[in-house]
Order: C-alpha cells, then sequence, then structure tokens
C-alpha cells in the first residue's frame, strides 16, 4: 500500500508539472497529458529498468510516446525522475529551449524517440525490440498510442510486423481516453473495437483502468511473462484527468489555461 500511495502522489507530480508547462507556454496539450500521468508514473518510477545518470546506457529499458503531441507529461515525469530541473519544465515551447512542443531525442536526456507525426511510434518502438532480440539484450520496449491515433493505418501495419517478429520484448499501451482534437473517437472515426483488433492481429490484450495504479502495476507484470508474442495494455483513462474542469472535454485538447484557471488547477492538485 505505501508503494500505490507514493506513486499516487508521483502522478500528482507529473500532473502539476504538466499545468505548469502549459500554462507557462500559454499552449499545448494538456487533456492527452494528464490521462496518462497514472501510467508514467508507474512505468518511470517503478517498472522501467532505468538509470537518469546514464540515460543512453544500451541496456536500458525504452518508451516511445508515439501521441508525442503530449510531451508534457514525458517532460514532467523526466523531470521528477532526475533527468533534468523541474524548473525547466517552466521553458516548454520557449525559444532556445530543449523543450520543444514534441520530445527531441537529441536535446532531451531520456527521450528515446523523437515523435510527433502521430502514427509513427510503433515503428519504431519495433525496431527497438528486434534490436534488442537481435543483440540478444533483455531490455524491454513500451509505446504509448492515443485511441485517436489508432486511426493512422501505419500503426496496423506496424502492428502486423509486431506480431510477425514474436515481440515479447514490446508492450503497447493504448491511452483510451475515447476524445480526440475534434470530438469523440465514435464522432471521428471509430477505432472500436480496440481489443479484438489488436487481439486479430495476435496481440495479448490487457484491459484496465488507467488510473488505478495497482491494476497497471499488475498489467505491466503480466506483460513481462507474454512470452512468443507482444502485450497491448488498453488503459480506459479520462481526458484532462485530476482537473475538474478538463476531464472528459476535447475542447483541452490543447489549449492552455488562463492564470485564474491555472490557480484552480494547481490547487486541486496539491
Amino acid at each position: 500500500m505505501e508503494e500505490i500511495e507514493y506513486l499516487e502522489k508521483v502522478a500528482k507530480e507529473i500532473r502539476r508539472g504538466i499545468i505548469e508547462e502549459v500554462y507557462n507556454a500559454q499552449s499545448g496539450h494538456p487533456g492527452g497529458s494528464l490521462s496518462i500521468a497514472d501510467l508514467l508514473a508507474v512505468l518511470y518510477f517503478k517498472e522501467m529498468n532505468i538509470n537518469p545518470q546514464n540515460p543512453n546506457d544500451e541496456n536500458r529499458d525504452r518508451l516511445v510516446l508515439s501521441k508525442g503531441h503530449c510531451a508534457p507529461a514525458l517532460y514532467s515525469a523526466l523531470a521528477n525522475r532526475g533527468y533534468f530541473d523541474k524548473e525547466e519544465l517552466k521553458t516548454l515551447r520557449k525559444i532556445n529551449s530543449k523543450l520543444q512542443g514534441h520530445p527531441d531525442m537529441r536535446k532531451i536526456p531520456g527521450v528515446d524517440m523523437t515523435t510527433g507525426s502521430l502514427g509513427q511510434g510503433l515503428s519504431a518502438a519495433n525496431g527497438m525490440a528486434i534490436a534488442g532480440k537481435m543483440d540478444k539484450k533483455d531490455y524491454r520496449v513500451y509505446c504509448i498510442l492515443g485511441d485517436g491515433e489508432l486511426e493512422e493505418g501505419q500503426v496496423w501495419e506496424a502492428a502486423m510486423a509486431s506480431v510477425k517478429y514474436k515481440l515479447d520484448n514490446l508492450c503497447v499501451i493504448v491511452d483510451n481516453n475515447n476524445l480526440q482534437i475534434d470530438g469523440t473517437i465514435d464522432e471521428v472515426m471509430s477505432s472500436k473495437p480496440i481489443d479484438k483488433k489488436f487481439e486479430s492481429f495476435g496481440f495479448q490484450i490487457i484491459k484496465i483502468n488507467g488510473h488505478d495504479i495497482d491494476e497497471i502495476i499488475k498489467a505491466f507484470e503480466v506483460a513481462r511473462n507474454i512470452k512468443e508474442k507482444p502485450t497491448c495494455i488498453i488503459a480506459g483513462t479520462l481526458k484532462g484527468k485530476g482537473v475538474s474542469f478538463m476531464e472528459n472535454k476535447a475542447e483541452w485538447h490543447g489549449k492552455a489555461p488562463s492564470e485564474e484557471e491555472y490557480k484552480i488547477a494547481m490547487e486541486e492538485l496539491k
């Protein structure tokens, strides 16, 4: 229980960092960043074999944030984990800041893949996982996809490759918050049933509440023990989770809070 409470506090700190970033930038994507905070808390503070003092260790676990516009969540997780000073979060999207609107692996320690153009992250994650197999390394690769992102056809081409090469060192995580920039995924271009689709390609499916720390921990434990095929964790989440006026509202996909909204959000995330 102590570990779960600790990770819940970490997730809240990640969320505070997200709000700090987007408010100071007056631009960015808070909604989908807030929905993956619990997942990142477990990944970076329990699950992944990583070392902030040696971010390029060839034996480290890797994470590909395929939905790269949710960089504020990744940056906040990395800063809280010690990859760089948390004060830098206030420089998001500023000229000469290394914290661009989308992650850049050349500039930011701890970022394993430059992302931004949707649909391409799983292809990159496949390459990392295949390389791990070829080099006989035991690292794992995690790839976070948005449910709206599943509308991109390259995702499904990559999914075929994940299964063909039996990438049991690969774990796909779908942030299933049911909203994207123009509305619900049902209204725009439904990718449902997400579980049956990935299952039909040959993935092991695990469905969880993406805000339940205990469920997240157990899902990763199960995924580690799956052999001969990749795993897809479908995490049911709430866009804007943790900030009452942002929760489950598509308009907070890519909008910055005002000063008053910032104060309310930070108070709620105390």
